[in-house]
Formats: C-alpha cells, structure tokens, sequence
C-alpha cells in the first residue's frame, strides 16, 4: 500500500480531463508534489503542481522528463488518445500512432520511471484503462487498450519483489472532453479519480470503476455471442 500524503506524484495528461481531476484530488490528499505533464503546459496557481512538458511517443522527451523529475514515488500513465477507426481500412500509420501513443508510450515512461520509484523507496503505478480492455467496438483504440492491459498485468508480476504496486483502472465513457459527442450515460471525473486514488492507498490491483465495466468484466466468461450479437448471424 502507497500513502498519497506526502508523495510526489507524475500524471500524464494532467492538464485537463481526467488527469486534471487525478491531480484535483491528489492535492486534496496533502501530496508534497504533482508533476502534471502537457504537451504545452501552462503555469499552475497551486505551487505544489509542477507542470511540465510531455510528447509520450518521443522517447527523448520521456528522458528529459526522468531527469525533470527524480523524486517521483508514484506514476499515473493517463495519457493517450483515439484514431484508427477500422483495422482494415485506416492508414496503418494513424494505427501505429494510436499504438505509440497508448502502449509503447506508457511502456517507455514505466521503464525510465521504474527505476526513480525504486530508488526513492517504492512506490506505485496506476494505468489508465478502459472497459474497451475487454470488448472491442472495431479499431485500434480498443486493441492498444487490451494490449496495455496485458502489459499492465505482466509488469505487476516484474514488479512484485521490488516494492512497487500496480493498479489498472477501467471505466467507460467519462464527462470530458474526449467523450463530448457521446449522449450515452457518462461518469463524472472526479468520481473516477476518488476510486483511482483510493485504490492506490489501499493497494488495489484493479479498479472496475463503473456499471458497464462491471457488467463487462462478469461476462467475460460467456460465449461470444453475448457480447457480440450479430455474430449469430
């Protein structure tokens, strides 16, 4: 288990959305520090926000970020972002960047961060999921998703003897702006980030952190056809 007081803290994406709501609460927390990474980051009013630049697909902006922040005790990988729309028709390059972006990028920030965490005492990861983890809507947002949940399930067991968690965190649509053409039911961002958080406090491997997540991860189990029903035919 991680106590949030008194860490310091690196959010990728944390200008806005759900990782503006992570650092939200992580100040209500009483965190010594949160680095909040944008790609064009803007002064911070609260002097315990540090907010500095991040291109997570470029692994020479990852190194000047590791060597910005060498107190961190605690990562959220929350970056990432949409695109490649049909597995078969997208450009393969839009397909690769959804990849860089959404696995190879969060692989690349565990991998120089690992280290600091380690030597600052252990710590925690938290990687932000999806329930597209789980079930696909086509495309590659959902495929770099279940392969970052693979990755997230393979480092925790890396991670077992050197005194750092690992929480993977699900949910479906969130109120920002990402989601802001979708009318389905959305939850609030700070409702995600209160679960989130708290699941590192109290040393959770998974947070399911909404009812279609659950519903999903309990039917995982069934034939096919119950999530896909068109594949009756």
């Amino acid at each position: 288990m991680t106590t949030l007081e008194g860490a310091v803290v690196l959010v990728t994406g944390g200008s806005r959305g759900m990782g503006k709501a992570m650092v939200d609460d992580l100040l209500t927390r009483g965190v010594k520090k949160v680095y909040a990474t944008a790609r064009s980051p803007k002064p911070s009013t609260d002097d315990r926000v540090v907010n500095v630049p991040l291109e997570v697909t470029d692994p020479a902006s990852i190194e000047a970020l590791a060597a910005a922040a060498p107190d961190v005790t605690v990562l959220i990988n929350n970056a990432g972002v949409t695109g490649g729309s049909s597995l078969l028709e997208s450009p393969v390059e839009e397909i690769r960047d959804v990849f860089e972006a959404n696995f190879f990028g969060p692989l690349n920030v565990i991998r120089a961060f690992v280290p600091i965490i380690e030597r600052n005492g252990g710590g925690h990861v938290l990687n932000m999921h999806s329930v597209l983890s789980w079930i696909t809507f086509g495309g590659a947002y959902p495929a770099s998703k279940s392969a970052f949940w693979s990755l997230t399930n393979a480092l925790r067991l890396d991670l077992l003897d050197r005194g750092i968690g690992v929480t993977g965190l699900h949910v479906g649509y969130v109120d920002t702006d990402m989601t802001a053409g979708i009318t389905d039911p959305k939850s609030k961002p700070e409702d995600i980030a209160k679960q989130a958080l708290d699941a590192i406090e109290t040393g959770a491997f998974e947070v399911v952190a909404d009812e279609i997540s659950r519903n999903v991860k309990a039917g995982l189990s069934a034939d096919l056809t119950a999530h896909y029903p068109q594949l009756k035919g």
